[in-house]
């Protein structure tokens, strides 16, 4: 239950109250007994309560488990942009095999079925000139190319002149179906920023300025509103809010 916040229950809380009145309000228009409005419209909350509870657990569960696949493939294709080009064709190699294709290494030259295949795993998409000097080294001469992910103007050019290429998630699928991918990953211990991290930045002494000029803001607004209250207490909760973060904030 720790995965699902707060809101995925008042959500389901809301829906089914609303559920509840609706159901109360058209039986009792069709003047069904008291104790029949009661009893349906509670039954009916409760089974559109549980339907969209699953619904809502369905969806979040895909979105979570995509949302990790995703940050799992690129820790993965960040380890292969700052491994040593040696490692990575190492590791390609024993992928490839495992994946019972046919693969060789001989010295610095990887191949696929033949083909020379040649790993470029870099931090931004590959550009168009990069891709003119694979071109130009190899000529006529046919190889693959295995990157994290190509401009669009490099990809036209290795598409015109009919060379293949392996993308990031063509790699990161090839290496998670043969159990190639590193144990220990470059960057793979990064910590996270957590809520506490978040709300510490928050508070940081930079924001107390934003929290200045919003606070006299809203006090400025109050002398304008016909209901000042809330101006007041909001602007008084910044104006405090900012000269504690400039007096104890990092």
């Amino acid at each position: 239950m720790r995965k699902f916040p707060l809101t995925l229950w008042t959500d389901v809380l809301c829906y089914s109250a609303a559920t509840w009145l609706l159901a109360v309000g058209i039986l009792r228009y069709l003047r069904a007994d008291t104790w029949v409005c009661m009893t349906a419209a509670t039954l009916l909350a409760l089974a559109a309560g549980g339907g969209l509870y699953c619904l809502f657990f369905l969806r979040r569960t895909k979105r979570l488990f995509s949302k990790q696949e995703s940050e799992k493939r690129d820790a993965v294709l960040l380890h292969l942009a700052l491994e040593r080009d040696e490692r990575v064709r190492a590791l390609l190699l024993e992928a490839l095999v495992k994946d019972g294709q046919t693969a060789h290494c001989e010295k610095d030259a990887l191949a696929r079925d033949g083909v020379p295949l040649i790993p470029m795993y870099t931090m931004q998409p590959l550009s168009a000139d990069a891709a003119a000097a694979l071109l130009k080294r190899y000529g006529s001469a046919p190889f693959e190319l295995a990157c994290n992910a190509l401009t669009a103007e490099a990809e036209k050019l290795l598409t015109s002149f009919g060379r293949s290429v392996m993308d990031g998630d063509e790699t990161y699928a090839l290496l998670s179906r043969t159990g190639c991918i590193p144990e220990k990953l470059i960057c793979g211990d990064i910590p996270r920023r957590t809520a506490k991290t978040k709300l510490r930045a928050a508070f940081s002494r930079r924001s107390a300025r934003p929290f200045f000029v919003s606070g006299l803001l809203l006090l400025v607004m109050s002398l304008f509103a016909i209901y000042p209250v809330y101006y007041l207490v909001t602007g008084s909760v910044l104006l405090i809010a900012s000269i504690a973060v400039r007096v104890t904030g990092k």
